[in-house]
């Protein structure tokens, strides 16, 4: 099978699971599951062209660990987090309320372009899955390494995150524990630097440039579209002058040290 064979394929299968996501948003009227669709849809796509692919069995194995465990992870702490006994997040109880009647029609529409997305992000994981040589070893080194960092920061940036929210002394106040007194958003951080492992396990093959699809597709969301913006805009409003002191004093991406005296001051009863 060709690589585009293989990319409708995908993009059928990840059509399908979006239909099936519709439903129960229909069903439910929380349209948050088509962010749990969309983790799962790429763990569903990484595996499958691992074992349907005829590329080198080692590429095609360690793209299938790291995706399939970077995606279902993700995938988990969505649905728990945000999904299951909450109310629906914000942005889509907005597009439910300026769409009014013709709501579902356009809830499908936007689903099936998540299932064009996810399979446009799952095109570094095809491009591992049909590499035809082994990869070479400081490659696989780096891209192991490099997935279990990402991978592990962000559980534990989400588990830090909650574990403070959980506290009912912090409500109103920013979370600045952890990872989070070194970025506004470590999460987002060490999910975009997960996807550099794909051109790392791809590397020396034909069409390897593809691979930059994932960090430079992810990148974007991240800083323009649904990541940080979004999540700056609602932090505002809730916390308002306490955010405002952390956005001072934090990095708002990459982690790094941040301004003591205004971090300090914040915190100085």
């Amino acid at each position: 099978m060709s690589g585009l064979a293989f990319f409708l394929v995908g993009w059928a299968l990840a059509a399908l699971l979006m239909l099936l996501a519709w439903a129960v948003q229909w069903r439910t009227q929380d349209a948050g599951v088509v962010d749990v669709a969309w983790a799962t849809g790429l763990g569903v796509l990484a595996v499958g062209y691992a074992l349907l692919a005829d590329g080198d069995p080692l590429r095609r194995w360690l793209m299938a660990g790291m995706a399939g465990g970077w995606s279902f992870r993700l995938a988990g702490h969505i649905l728990l987090d945000r999904v299951i006994g909450k109310p629906e997040d914000g942005r889509y109880q907005r597009l439910r309320t300026h769409w009014r009647e013709r709501t579902q029609l356009k809830f499908f529409g936007f689903f099936q372009v998540q299932a064009l997305l996810t399979a446009v992000f799952a095109v570094p994981f095809l491009v591992v899955a049909l590499a035809p040589e082994p990869p070479p070893v400081p490659a696989i080194a780096a891209a192991v390494a490099i997935g279990l960092l990402a991978v592990g920061g962000e559980a534990l940036a989400d588990r830090q995150l909650a574990a403070w929210r959980a506290d009912p002394a912090h409500r109103g106040r920013t979370c600045r524990a952890g990872l989070w007194r070194y970025s506004r958003h470590p999460n987002y951080f060490f999910e975009w630097l997960h996807w550099w492992s794909y051109p790392l396990l791809a590397w020396g093959t034909p069409g390897w440039w593809l691979t930059l699809l994932g960090p430079a597709l992810m990148l974007y969301t991240l800083l323009k579209v649904t990541g940080i913006p979004y999540t700056e805009q609602q932090a505002l409003a809730s916390r308002g002058d306490d955010y405002r002191a952390y956005q001072r004093s934090t990095s708002a991406f990459i982690p790094w040290f941040p301004q003591e005296e205004n971090f300090d001051a914040r915190h100085r009863d």
